[in-house]
């Protein structure tokens, strides 16, 4: 009965130095060994798999048995085997390889595909998950711990977390391009708040945004403002003069370098924040999630929009 616990990669090494080099004698010198220590490996293999591995003959010198050929195609698969695991290895050590689940607040879902692609160029091993939601569903994924990282505005106070700023983040009011205040410079506080607000839905940052910004601006004057769910919905109810909005400049640099959007010159605007990089604090970063970091933090906010 075979015992492949008695099965060793010196004895592998051995039988398929003989098939390259041809003889015990050349395997011998190709391993440093005697020929007598490689004779051992050869018989220790035999004894291990209860056959014949190799016979010899003098006038052909050793010939492998279709069991000992059986042997050295089983060798060459392992030896495959061994050298893919260990540049796996070597890549996990580097931080080259492994998943990374990235949390995205719905305004940066415009650039982080991007982003993700350059990452998956530059390290191919490396899969990034995205998860797409408000400011409050990143919040909680990170408080629950099934993001690893997230990209938003303003870090949370909780959970306990370390952000890194990767680029600055303009907030704009949109209008139609046809709409009265379009290209009016120095629009008074009135004429402002006079009209109708379309904002995003309880929880997103940029919907606290520009509640602040109105409240400050009108000093507590009520307004008039319409929920919607997503950017997507806002712009095209801009764009059909249904009202205007506060929104992300990096959501709509298409849009505006159309001409279907233009921006109004308040006092006050753009309101520039920042996008930060964050992980919890008492987590501690992997190597790949260090890599993906570093090479985010690298690129020096290259991968925003621009007008």
């Amino acid at each position: 009965m075979p015992k492949l616990e008695a099965i060793t990669l010196k004895q592998l090494r051995a039988l398929r130095a003989i098939a390259d080099h041809g003889s015990i004698t050349a395997a011998a010198n190709e391993l440093g060994l005697t020929p007598p220590a490689v004779h051992t490996q050869v018989k220790g293999l035999e004894q291990a798999l209860n056959c014949t591995v190799l016979e010899s003959s003098r006038q052909h010198g050793p010939t492998f048995t279709p069991e000992g050929q059986t042997i050295l195609d089983a060798e060459r698969q392992i030896l495959a085997i061994l050298n893919s695991s260990v540049e796996r290895v070597r890549a996990l050590k580097h931080g080259q390889t492994g998943v990374v689940v990235l949390g995205v607040v719905s305004t940066a879902k415009y650039f982080v595909p991007g982003l993700v692609a350059q990452i998956g160029e530059a390290y191919p091993d490396i899969d990034v998950i995205l998860k797409v939601g408000n400011r409050q569903d990143i919040i909680r994924e990170l408080s629950e711990r099934t993001i690893d990282m997230a990209i938003m505005g303003r870090p949370p106070r909780s959970p306990a977390n370390i952000a890194e700023v990767i680029g600055t983040h303009p907030h704009v009011f949109i209008a139609a391009s046809d709409h009265p205040l379009a290209g009016k410079e120095d629009i008074s506080p009135a004429d402002f708040l006079a009209q109708t607000f379309l904002s995003r839905e309880q929880g997103s940052g940029t919907r606290i945004l520009m509640t602040r910004y109105l409240d400050r601006l009108g000093e507590g004057t009520p307004y008039r403002a319409i929920e919607m769910g997503s950017n997507e919905t806002i712009k095209q109810a801009v764009i059909a003069n249904l009202g205007i909005a506060l929104i992300s400049q990096h959501t709509t640099t298409e849009e505006i370098k159309s001409g279907r959007l233009v921006t109004l010159e308040v006092e006050g605007l753009p309101i520039v924040r920042q996008w930060f990089l964050l992980h919890r604090e008492d987590v501690e970063i992997s190597n790949t999630l260090k890599t993906v970091r570093d090479f985010i933090l690298d690129l020096k906010a290259s991968f925003l929009p621009t007008l």
